[in-house]
């Protein structure tokens, strides 16, 4: 372990100069194409430990901790989404397009994978990782432009509830791998993965439901951000503790005092004034992290797996949306705005990996070396399709 009189200002030093970085690109990001995430996290790989290694490595062997603290900020925004009111408008919307768009993701790199070496089980263990979406990268694209338009609200819903349907079906993927490859059945796997989610949705409640009544309370009709943050850092950390989704855990917390609050005017205020700087964090170390060298150990999977999960995700939130009635401008870019993927998605493959550590290299390599594709170019995707949408559904007055 570093000496602590080296190690503390090297990570100050580090943090600032991150933070400084993140000053740029935002700069930088709002006048050109590439959304700040897709910036971040390349600046991240150009100098992280197979760059330029100027990131000191008390920060880099910390990275699970920036991430957990920023993915716990993105959920509770998330939770925000669920406003019943607003939910009656939109839901039939929600439900078809991330439902369908998370199955058909399922089948379609299941499909793919077939014409590879991969044991069936390992396939669909595989293609339910897939059907995930990351909310980060999407949540930090909307919020550039301040105030959410309609398309990205819906966006928003849709991609909450996704998180959702893709650890259900994580949950069946793993009893499937447990049947196949573990002596007895896959029911104590199962039961693991639905403690993971409903455990967390218990939690969130819990947490939500006084903490609707008790904050906003010092300020009249607005948390605190020390209110807020407590929230959020209690929550998560327990979820921790409990061993069940703490993104879930925040996600439903937010629900909770965004439809329980009477007296609060906006909640999440304070929150979103300070997501920036989390962000940022988490996407340059998520660049340093990432391990570019693993694409050449499964580079033709890799391929089969990044196109079929675009082609599956874009074509269920098609038909989710053709079903549901939404508009054409809706289904035509719902789909292109939902690929990025990382945060959830590795989440999951590291838990596959610690139980079956036999197929530990494939797993880790193949969803790490698609994170590298869906998290440098599934945002600039989505901003594309967030501004064609805009454009169709708001046109300029």
């Amino acid at each position: 372990m570093q000496d602590i009189s080296l190690a503390l200002p090297q990570f100050f030093v580090g943090i600032g100069g991150i933070l400084l970085v993140g000053a740029a690109v935002d700069f930088i990001g709002r006048r050109s194409i590439f959304p700040r995430v897709t910036l971040l996290l390349v600046m991240g790989i150009l100098i992280g430990d197979r760059g330029l290694a100027i990131i000191p490595p008390l920060l880099t062997e910390n990275f699970e901790l920036a991430a957990n603290i920023a993915l716990m900020v993105v959920g509770f925004l998330l939770g925000a989404q669920f406003e019943l009111q607003a939910l009656k408008l939109s839901s039939k919307d929600i439900l078809w397009i991330s439902i369908i768009a998370a199955l058909f993701t399922l089948l379609f790199v299941s499909f793919g994978l077939l014409f590879t070496h991969l044991d069936f089980a390992l396939i669909i263990l595989l293609a339910s990782i897939a059907s995930a979406t990351a909310p980060a990268p999407i949540v930090d694209i909307i919020l550039e432009k301040q105030k959410p338009s309609i398309f990205s609200s819906l966006l928003l819903k849709i991609v909450a509830l996704d998180d959702i349907w893709a650890l259900l079906l994580f949950s069946i993927g793993l009893a499937t791998m447990t049947m196949f490859y573990r002596e007895g059945s896959g029911l104590d796997a199962l039961f693991h993965a639905s403690y993971h989610l409903l455990g967390a949705l218990l939690l969130g409640t819990l947490i939500g439901i006084p903490a609707a009544y008790l904050t906003g309370r010092i300020r009249p009709g607005q948390p605190t951000l020390v209110e807020a943050l407590g929230l959020v850092f209690t929550c998560g950390g327990l979820a921790n503790w409990l061993d069940v989704s703490f993104l879930i855990a925040v996600m439903t917390m937010g629900a909770m005092i965004t439809n329980m609050a009477t007296h609060h005017e906006y909640p999440f205020h304070e929150i979103e004034n300070i997501e920036w700087p989390f962000m940022v964090i988490f996407f340059v170390l998520a660049g340093a992290s990432l391990d570019v060298s693993a694409l050449k150990d499964v580079t033709w999977v890799a391929v089969i797996y990044v196109a079929f999960r675009s082609v599956g995700k874009y074509l269920g939130a098609w038909l989710g949306a053709k079903i549901s009635g939404a508009p054409k401008v809706v289904r035509n870019w719902i789909g292109l705005a939902m690929l990025p993927q990382a945060g959830v998605e590795i989440g999951m493959a590291l838990i596959a990996a610690n139980q079956f550590a036999e197929y530990a290299q494939t797993i880790l390599s193949l969803v790490i070396s698609s994170t590298i594709f869906f998290e440098l170019i599934g945002p600039i995707l989505t901003r594309i399709a967030i501004g064609k949408a805009d454009n169709a559904l708001e046109p300029p007055k």
